[in-house]
């Protein structure tokens, strides 16, 4: 991913659904981004999307994130109005440790960790 940011510096959306990336190493170089779609594949650690100051719609849906921590990271991406996170396991329970749990809503927590997103897999976020 480092090659893609430093060669293509002006880069605004980015689609890597599907290829197997198991991180986001190097995803800062691509600083411009707007638009980031990495849905169905291995990524479980969100911390170098801390970088992408630009970075407005995140597709992550059905990808490894077991920890609703993680979240905390897209908080400080300032910008970010849109994400998917469906089909990961934070949508059943907070963690990987954590039995699911009947008062657990994710989309609460979500947007506890993330308040000025505005849509959350698809629906407005106010709806939880």
């Amino acid at each position: 991913i480092r090659d893609l940011g430093t060669t293509l510096s002006h880069l605004h959306v980015l689609w890597m659904a599907h290829c197997g990336l198991s991180d986001l190493d190097g995803i800062s170089s691509c600083s411009s981004l707007k638009e980031l779609y990495i849905a169905y594949n291995n990524i479980s650690d969100l911390s170098q999307l801390t970088w992408l100051d630009h970075l407005e719609v995140l597709d992550l849906e059905g990808n490894n994130i077991e920890d609703i921590d993680q979240m905390q990271y897209l908080g400080l991406c300032c910008k970010l109005s849109r994400l998917t996170v469906e089909g990961n396991l934070i949508c059943l329970k907070p963690n990987a440790e954590s039995a699911e749990e009947p008062d657990y809503n994710y989309r609460a927590e979500v947007k506890k960790l993330i308040p000025h997103l505005e849509y959350l897999d698809e629906i407005p976020a106010s709806q939880t």
